[in-house]
């Protein structure tokens, strides 16, 4: 397939948060974007309101005309997530589309470019972001692909029109195997999508195989502790080539310094809470530094920082109420979420609303998300969000629930999330998932708002 000459994309799989940056860089370049999702979310809204077809039916009979017909003009990208039994991924299948993964695709765009990928299983759509925001306001102009919506630009992907790409690169279903990159950073390899990987080895194996593909000329940035260590590492808790020192919270505000072999940074101030953010910094700031940014525009860009939609986003702030929003899912995620909360409002009453996602996930890490969620005050626990997945017999939100050791606990719905918080009006409340919990985000912040 000759890339430049594609003049239609068509995304099956259009509203994930990966495909929806790849349709906003096909659209930019000027070609036909269309796609289908099966359900409607402000990011699909979003894509519509940018001139992007959009259909929430599976119906092959929707496919516009312009791709009834393969050719050289016409790419197909699809996500795993999407179900095999899809009819309209079937019909591009039987039509004799190539189809190609999300992953290949942005592996090709990377192709002929300076690609800094950030891989981990988490930590990696904060650093991303956080890299990008530096090196554009340090005037770099870098493209970027993310895994989340950057605050300062309200987007998931960036165009600039310098040669240096930000990729955040996906350890799902070994996604980043696609990637050559010239610098790459490694934030965490902490056990997960077991369901793809089988066991911890397999995982660690294939981070091993993505370090492997990084440009013999280029670096490699790892978090301390790591099975892969790469040419610097770096921690905020534990002896490393590159650390955070003298952290300390000071107005509400986290500010560390900087130090490595070659330079110290002092007096830095971060946007984000929590020591997990100074990690990602660390990383960030090292990336930077090798692109040529100045350790000023790195100060003055991570002042700026507004972190990313659904990472640790403080939602609501006012005289009676805290209301903060996160994505973690990962027992390691919610540890250093409510750790970072804790730290900044040490003497409220914690109420943590949980979703878990996968029953796989909840399942293999019941005892580790238990633990994590002890940390609050209180839980109130949803039902499991399937996403891809079948349910497992045994396997529901009170296998984790059970496991807690809090007082107050409670499995509740959505709606009867809404009446508690209406009931009790709290005044540090937190929500935690990767799942459809988001939907509960608006409808909390008026709740709390108009108090």
């Amino acid at each position: 397939m000759m890339f430049n000459s594609i003049k239609r994309v068509y995304f099956i799989g259009i509203g994930g948060i990966g495909m929806s940056g790849l349709a906003r860089y096909f659209h930019q370049r000027g070609c036909l974007v269309c796609g289908y999702d099966r359900t409607e979310t402000d990011l699909t809204h979003s894509l519509l309101a940018e001139g992007i077809n959009i259909i929430f039916t599976d119906d092959e009979n929707l496919v516009p005309i312009s791709f009834q017909e393969p050719d050289e003009e016409t790419l197909i990208i699809y996500t795993p997530a999407i179900p095999t039994e899809s009819s309209i991924l079937n019909f591009f299948k039987n039509q004799g589309f190539e189809l190609k993964k999300r992953a290949e695709v942005l592996g090709i765009i990377s192709e002929g470019m300076f690609c800094v990928a950030i891989a981990g299983t988490h930590g990696k759509t904060t650093t991303s972001s956080m890299l990008a925001h530096i090196l554009t306001a340090s005037g770099k102009a870098c493209s970027a692909f993310l895994g989340g919506i950057a605050s300062n630009y309200n987007s998931n992907v960036l165009f600039g029109t310098s040669n240096i790409l930000v990729v955040e690169a996906d350890e799902y279903d070994r996604s980043f195997l696609t990637l050559h990159p010239n610098i790459a950073v490694i934030t965490s390899m902490d056990a997960d999508h077991l369901d793809i990987f089988g066991d911890s080895e397999n995982l660690t194996e294939s981070f091993q195989l993505f370090a492997s593909q990084v440009n013999p000329q280029g670096k490699l940035i790892t978090k301390s502790g790591l099975a892969v260590v790469g040419n610097y590492t770096y921690s905020s808790s534990q002896s490393a080539q590159i650390e955070a020192q003298h952290v300390r919270i000071s107005q509400g505000q986290f500010v560390f310094d900087f130090v490595s072999p070659e330079l110290n940074i002092s007096n830095i101030t971060l946007g984000l809470p929590g020591l997990h953010n100074v990690e990602n910094a660390l990383a960030a700031i090292q990336v930077a530094l090798l692109l040529d940014c100045t350790p000023e525009q790195i100060k003055g860009a991570l002042a700026t920082f507004k972190g990313v939609k659904r990472r640790f986003e403080l939602v609501v702030k006012n005289d009676k109420h805290v209301y903060i929003d996160d994505y973690a899912h990962h027992p390691e995620e919610l540890k250093a979420c409510i750790t970072a909360v804790k730290s900044l409002y040490p003497d409220k009453k914690l109420i943590t609303i949980f979703q878990p996602h996968l029953f796989s996930r909840t399942r293999d890490f019941a005892d580790g998300f238990a633990q994590a969620l002890s940390m609050s005050d209180a839980l109130w626990m949803l039902d499991i969000y399937p996403a891809r997945e079948l349910p497992i017999e045994g396997v529901n939100a009170e296998l984790i629930l059970h496991k807690t050791t809090l007082a107050e606990r409670h499995l509740f719905t959505k709606n009867e999330v809404l009446g508690q918080v209406r009931a009790k009006m709290p005044e540090l409340l937190l929500t935690v998932g990767a799942g459809d919990i988001d939907t509960l985000v608006e409808p909390l912040k008026n709740i709390l708002s108009h108090d």
